[in-house]
């Protein structure tokens, strides 16, 4: 698992388990350092509920640093745990064509 930043672009590969959800955030944390950008989710292989909670503790670092995040090509089974979990609202995803 690995997160590259590429421009206004962080591109997230492998899966986030709650084995490794605790790194990958503070990866994010590093890499999400600018004013808007997009999180592009298309190389993720696997996740389970520890996802959601990474997307949230994202969102709100982006908000204390005033900054705006938004989320694309979720993988079907993440975008599934979102609806379950009742927090489509509050996580901004771009739902265009997945690429």
């Amino acid at each position: 698992m690995t997160i590259q930043r590429d421009g206004g672009k962080v591109v997230v590969h492998g899966a986030i388990l709650v084995d490794n959800v605790v790194e990958m955030t503070q990866q994010g944390f590093t890499l999400l350092d600018d004013d808007h950008l997009v999180v592009d989710l298309s190389e993720v292989t696997e996740v389970d509920s520890s996802a959601v909670s990474m997307l949230l503790e994202w969102l709100r670092m982006a908000q204390r640093r005033d900054q705006q995040l938004h989320f694309k090509n979720l993988p079907e089974n993440l975008a599934s745990l979102v609806q379950l979990y009742g927090v489509s609202d509050f996580i901004p995803i771009d739902t265009g064509i997945r690429k």
